[in-house]
């Protein structure tokens, strides 16, 4: 839970990155935020477990509907792996469940790192948000029910060690960088480092530094500072789009067209962002040669 006032007058619609702090959900985000905002809509393109902090991408009004779209976009973390010990939620906060220890050295490492890199097949940790049945994962394995998760392919273009091995009682601690697709498990990751060496692993701390176009994320403090004597500001939608998607400038009978529901002429991959000066018209979808609106958003 996150205690903060409520905003003097409704923010705009758009797009707000906020810096999650750790102990604290998404959800407990999205509803500080929208009493910062003084609205009810208010949604995020994917969450970040309690203990992780970092880029927390939040649509408020208009907003949640570009978050379908930003919901699928790669992202950038900086994380502490621990090899040679299992924990059953597979990061600091879970239980012990064993220490077998690893004996691998710096270049071994390195390699296992490289060896996750390109179209990977990855199995979800077991406390996950992945939904079985309509259940969460985590729920299920909270109530000591088994969660068998099938393996997906994700997409890892990076990940690198960037400090010293620190070993210690059969332990080996360093961080690492990671670029990957929407739909990676970086604590994941970690275990199969640990697997690729003969043992296992697990992640000690987690920050997510990108989503797409976005990096620079406010803290609470500053939000709840600027809501004492002015709305909340965002990133407006046009530019929010631009960072997101292709887009594409269109014209007033384009925009007019597209508003009536009606398929342009255009040559652009879908899904666009329709814009028009400082305006976010549209997200187009394609149909043949032509552009239609998939989204709308109001004058």
């Amino acid at each position: 839970m996150i205690e903060t006032p409520r905003g003097i007058s409704p923010a705009a619609s758009g797009i707000l990155v906020v810096d999650k702090p750790a102990a604290v959900t998404s959800h407990d985000v999205v509803a500080a935020v929208r009493r910062l905002a003084c609205t009810k809509k208010v949604g995020h393109a994917g969450t970040l477990d309690p203990a992780a902090t970092g880029v927390l991408v939040l649509g408020i009004g208009a907003g949640t509907k570009l978050l379908t779209y930003l919901s699928g976009a790669d992202k950038d973390y900086v994380s502490r792996f621990r090899l040679g010990q299992e924990t059953d939620t597979e990061d600091l906060e879970g239980r012990i469940v064993s220490t077998p220890g690893i004996d691998a050295s710096d270049d071994e490492i390195d390699a296992a790192l490289a060896s996750l890199t390109g179209t990977i097949s990855q199995v979800p940790s077991a406390y996950s948000a992945k939904k079985i049945d309509g259940k969460r994962a985590y729920d299920l394995a909270r109530a000591g029910e088994k969660v068998d998760l099938k393996a997906v392919e994700v997409t890892v273009s990076r990940l690198v060690r960037t400090s010293p091995i620190v070993r210690r009682d059969g332990l080996a601690d360093f961080d690492v960088e990671v670029t990957c697709s929407s739909g990676t498990y970086v604590r994941a990751l970690a275990r199969q480092t640990g697997q690729a060496l003969g043992s296992i692993g697990h992640i000690t701390a987690l920050r997510r530094t990108r989503v797409g176009g976005f990096t620079e994320a406010r803290s609470v403090a500053d939000m709840v500072e600027q809501v004492g004597h002015e709305p909340l500001s965002v990133i407006p939608l046009a530019e929010a789009a631009r960072r997101a998607l292709p887009w594409a400038e269109i014209t007033d009978s384009q925009e007019q067209a597209l508003r009536y529901g009606q398929f342009i002429d255009l040559d652009a991959s879908t899904p666009v962002a329709l814009v028009r000066g400082d305006t976010l018209v549209a997200i187009g979808k394609k149909r043949g040669s032509q552009i239609g609106p998939a989204v709308v958003f109001a004058h």
